[in-house]
């Protein structure tokens, strides 16, 4: 992520707006039409710009304990109807329990749960991570 770890800051990360233009940015780069967007943690600050501007170009969305969730209404989540799995540890008991509050007001949400796993649970948990990623991803048209 731009501006987080050993990455040097990037001016254009500093706002909402230019997170979710940089993100548009690199799906162009990538020439991905209608992926599905895995968001781990601090990748939220990302991902739920894009979501709540552009969710009608994923086909998927995948939140794992994302952060930023709080910074939205019920109302802007309401408006999404991208297909999301909304995935987290049961470990993972300041995070997760946010993200699931706000993030459950988007229409067309399933919850995962993985039993044993805390905030990174796709390292904690990878054979039960990849089992519900997978069988979400089975279900999308």
């Amino acid at each position: 992520i731009p501006g987080y770890g050993d990455s040097p800051p990037v001016e254009m990360v500093v706002t909402a707006q230019g997170r979710r233009t940089f993100l548009d940015h690199v799906l162009q780069e990538l020439g991905m039409q209608r992926p599905v967007l895995v968001s781990p943690s601090m990748s939220g600050r990302f991902a739920l710009p894009f979501l709540l501007a552009h969710g009608d170009r994923l086909a998927g969305f995948v939140p794992i304990a994302p952060v930023g969730t709080k910074d939205y209404t019920a109302e802007q989540y309401q408006g999404v109807q991208t297909p999301t799995l909304i995935l987290y540890g049961d470990r993972d008991t300041r995070l997760a329990p946010q993200a699931l509050q706000n993030l459950q007001h988007l229409p067309e949400h399933r919850v995962a749960v993985l039993p044993g796993a805390g905030h990174a649970c796709y390292l904690d948990k990878p054979e039960d991570f990849h089992q519900a990623l997978l069988g979400f991803l089975r279900q999308l048209k």
